[in-house]
């Protein structure tokens, strides 16, 4: 666990530099002058779709590389492992697919936003190569995940992608990139700048070798892959989809729906704050996840299983209520447009659907690369079942907020079946009595922080809330031990800065 928790640790650190670049980007963004609500809500609408275009594009790969890594590096020398080139090359086929439907069915893509959302049917073309950009990162980032550099693929995710954006802005503020138009073009290049990078990063630290001859593996292995391929595709099809259709629904069915995607997505960046720790503790666990299945090590398993769950609560806990603290004072004292303030109770729900999701641990994982990885596929028809009717519907009744509550039905419903299959096939259960104790420390730590500072307002009310906040809620965390890795990481810390030997 070792291993895990240093990068995950190190992971999240990486990722909240990269989140503080982001909230840079989002006040660019949302910072009266710069852009309009339009200009930022197509700029989320492009990525919503180009999540959705890899989604369909994959045909499973990074699935393919997390289930069956183990067998070709235990069976195979790195020169004869295939396993990279055929995920990269029937995933670009699978782009070709998409682009093909693309052309198809653009008349109808046109009809559904030409209304609503203009600016999409513009940059129609644009959106692919951000598209196509994010696949090939996402199968590279899986396989770099089986080579335990997590640190790497999230610094280029989170960080450098980020990075390339605030230049773009910079350069949009400056007049160097005269116009939106040109904007927008250059962004579409942004997922594809970061997988060239981790590309050459693979080639040059000799991790990686591309080879079309077919492998002993890849042979002896091939029914097994396209079984697994075939129905993990569908659920991660449906999962992605579940992710983004919450803004595709906003773009087409409300009115003045890109200046209502821009308060939503201003909400929902906020929100991926709290979950910055679980693409930390995805990354550094699946390889292990795997390794165990392999091995038949099911208390290894429940560990890792426990052991995410009360980390990611502990950590998305706190940041929910440091947030939500702190929400009205930071859109007022950074003088942002005052229609971002609509977002407030869409974050809270948001937010609360993070902690759902985080709270219940990596079983997302756990199911993947099991036996049981069919599963994924009926969890997630019932995931889509159920929000593809409650986002349409809430939306038009309750507008951002209506979208933001179906996320929250539905993603609770969706975690609450897997921990049952889990527990019932497999005995094994993400909670312990120290779940309910995180939540209702948070809970009596946010009380105490609103009761003491709420006259205190501006940047002074903002910094004495935070500071107290951490101070009481972590220093609690510590006192209580509510995680195993709570102390461990507490003395390393006191360690590096000379508090003990």
């Amino acid at each position: 666990m070792s291993t895990i928790r240093r990068q995950s640790i190190v992971s999240s650190i990486v990722i909240y530099i990269g989140f503080a670049v982001g909230l840079l980007n989002i006040y660019l963004f949302t910072k009266q002058g710069l852009f309009t609500d339009q200009q930022f809500g197509l700029y989320n609408a492009f990525i919503a779709i180009a999540t959705t275009m890899m989604a369909f594009s994959n045909l499973a790969m990074p699935a393919y590389i997390s289930k069956f890594f183990p067998y070709y590096n235990d069976h195979l020398s790195a020169k004869k492992n295939d396993l990279l080139t055929w995920a990269l090359t029937i995933s670009t086929i699978g782009f070709l697919l998409v682009i093909v439907a693309g052309i198809v069915f653009k008349r109808l893509v046109i009809r559904k936003y030409v209304e609503h959302s203009p600016e999409i049917v513009i940059y129609y073309n644009w959106i692919f190569i951000l598209g196509y950009g994010l696949l090939i990162y996402t199968v590279l980032e899986t396989y770099a995940w089986q080579l335990h550099k997590a640190i790497v693929t999230n610094f280029l995710r989170e960080v450098q992608w980020r990075l390339f954006t605030t230049l773009v802005i910079c350069l949009f503020v400056f007049g160097v990139i005269p116009n939106y138009d040109l904007f927008i073009k250059v962004f579409s290049f942004s997922y594809a700048t970061i997988a060239a990078t981790l590309f050459l990063y693979l080639i040059f630290t000799k991790r990686v070798y591309l080879t079309f001859r077919i492998s002993k593996v890849t042979r002896r292995f091939f029914k097994s892959i396209l079984r697994l391929c075939s129905f993990v595709y569908a659920a991660t099809l449906i999962l992605i989809i579940s992710q983004v259709f919450d803004s595709l629904v906003i773009g087409a069915v409300l009115t003045d729906a890109l200046a209502k995607l821009a308060v939503y997505s201003v909400a929902q960046n906020i929100a991926s704050i709290i979950q910055a720790p679980q693409r930390g503790i995805i990354a550094a666990s699946i390889g292990h996840l795997s390794k165990a299945w392999k091995d038949k090590k099911l208390e290894t398993i429940q560990r890792i299983y426990q052991r995410s769950s009360i980390n990611q609560l502990i950590f998305s806990c706190g940041l929910y209520a440091l947030i939500v603290v702190n929400f009205i004072d930071a859109v007022n004292a950074l003088h942002l447009k005052e229609s971002y303030l609509n977002g407030f109770y869409v974050f809270l729900l948001l937010g609360a659907t993070k902690i759902v999701d985080m709270g219940t641990g990596v079983n997302a994982q756990i199911i993947g690369t099991s036996t049981y990885w069919r599963f994924e596929l009926i969890s997630g028809i019932i995931l889509l079942s159920l929000m593809l009717p409650l986002n349409y519907i809430l939306t038009k009744n309750y507008d951002i907020v209506g979208t933001a509550s179906a996320g929250l039905i539905s993603m609770t419903i969706y975690n609450l079946i897997r921990i049952i299959f889990l527990w019932s096939k497999f005995n094994l259960l993400p909670f312990t009595g120290k779940t309910v104790y995180t939540i209702l420390f948070a809970a009596v730590c946010f009380g105490i922080c609103y009761t003491l500072f709420r006259h205190l307002h501006g940047f002074p009310g903002l910094v004495l809330r935070s500071v107290f906040f951490c101070i009481l809620y972590g220093s609690g965390v510590i006192y209580l031990n509510l995680s195993p890795d709570v102390i461990p990481v507490w003395n390393t810390i006191k360690r590096r800065i000379g508090l003990s030997k």
